[in-house]
């Protein structure tokens, strides 16, 4: 149910108040307002949000490689296997976002130089080969702790599974001497009839990162990934169509602006809208005896009729409410159109001035913290008033009781700034 159909509710009540009574001694008239609560559903699924400077971050490190390519072009088995012999280093950096608690992105970077063995029947002893690369990769991360165990932002650690697609460009691709390319080398230039001794290629990629936390801003991350290539990758059309590049990493992650998610649940409200309708109702049973009660005694006055004067104030939603989440001063996009409807009744009633009061609950914060959240609170709906919807300052009054005074028995009610008429 929209927080409009709440006010409506409550501007019913408010004006059964305002219904001029009138009667005399022979003629006792009597009406009423008749209040309906309208039925509503909510969504109970809870979104998360972010601003767009939050949960970007840096990521740097370092590991080692191996490429898995052909091993032989003699008569031996071609079939790659791991060398710990050609392990070497290779350097990464990357950055990305998060853009849910979900799912983020990163543009990756790693290069370094390759090292692997290729003999040939024609040179059987002269195998060995290098060369340099680096790889480009823009890949999506997937947070299965957060899909699977909640959203949590200061879970220690985390597995997150990604793919991508990129770049790779292997240069200076030589044998053991450093003067020719590698024996095993069977692509050409095209045209020139030389053989390439560089290589351009658009590698798939996988892994696992492993995150664990340090603090808000620094993580610690492992990882293991594989790049798959096609088979002309280190230049030689051999064997296996598909040629690969695993590398384990570990380094650190750096952490933009923070990292977190605004939470927002319609069903959180429903208590709350209960509640009020309940107060609607009891605010009507009190009018229904008033105006029962002054019946009767106008029915016992002696006196001519006598026109009963009232202020009058279009819409008065003085019951309007604003209110706040947990430690936090920000008016949400769900309760801004209850500062409009305020800002709505100002304009409608140009003489009528108003109090801003903040408040915050007892039950988080010290009391001088508490003072100032809850001034803050009045001071940005009294800024929203003045600012966006041209309400005179002049007319407005801001005060703010922190967890001083409690309007309501529910504590997290009290997150909140009241409207109220100076007497």
């Amino acid at each position: 149910m929209k927080a409009t159909h709440v006010y409506s509710l409550l501007a019913l009540a408010a004006g059964a108040f305002a219904i001029p009574q009138s009667a005399n001694a022979q003629d006792v008239v009597y009406d009423s307002e008749t209040v309906s609560v309208t039925e509503f559903t909510c969504d109970p699924k809870t979104h998360y949000s972010c601003n767009w400077r939050d949960n970007w971050f840096i990521q740097i490190g370092a590991g080692i490689n191996q490429p898995f390519v052909e091993r032989t072009l003699t008569g031996k088995d071609p079939s790659h296997a791991v060398d710990r012999k050609k392990m070497t280093a290779t350097y990464n950096f990357g950055f990305g976002r998060w853009f849910s608690p979900y799912l983020g992105f990163r543009f990756n970077v790693l290069g370094g130089a390759l090292h692997w063995d290729t003999p040939t029947v024609e040179q059987p002893h002269n195998g060995w080969s290098r060369g340099k690369h680096i790889n480009v990769n823009a890949e999506l991360m997937w947070d299965m702790f957060n899909t699977f165990g909640g959203v949590n932002s200061d879970r220690v650690f985390s597995i997150i599974p990604f793919v991508g697609i990129g770049g790779d460009y292997m240069w200076d691709m030589r044998d053991a001497s450093g003067q020719h390319v590698p024996a095993a080398t069977n692509i050409y230039r095209h045209k020139s009839g030389k053989l390439k001794n560089a290589s351009w290629t658009l590698p798939v990629t996988a892994g696992l990162q492993f995150r664990f936390r340090l603090c808000e801003y620094v993580d610690f991350f492992a990882e293991a990934r594989a790049s798959f290539y096609g088979d002309n990758w280190n230049n030689v059309a051999h064997g296996d169509a598909i040629e690969g590049n695993v590398a384990v990493i570990g380094g650190f992650n750096f952490n933009i602006g923070g990292r977190g998610w605004k939470e927002y649940n319609e069903c959180e409200s429903l208590a709350q809208i209960a509640a009020l309708n309940n107060e609607v109702n009891a605010l009507r049973g009190q009018v229904l005896a008033a105006d029962q009660t002054i019946a009767g005694l106008q029915s016992q006055l002696p006196c001519p009729e006598q026109k009963v004067v009232t202020k009058n104030c279009t819409n008065a939603p003085l019951m309007t409410t604003v209110r706040f989440k947990i430690d936090s001063a920000e008016i949400s996009p769900e309760e801004e159109v209850n500062v409009y409807n305020m800002a709505e009744w100002l304009k409608d009633n140009p003489k009528e001035n108003v109090t801003i009061v903040g408040y915050a609950d007892k039950d988080t914060g010290t009391s001088e913290y508490n003072m100032q959240l809850s001034k803050e609170r009045a001071e940005a709906v009294a800024d929203q008033l003045v600012n966006k919807y041209g309400i005179s300052k002049d007319r407005l009054t801001v005060k703010y009781d922190g967890s001083d005074v409690q309007p309501y028995t529910t504590n997290d009610w009290n997150r909140i700034v009241i409207f109220t008429q100076p007497e």
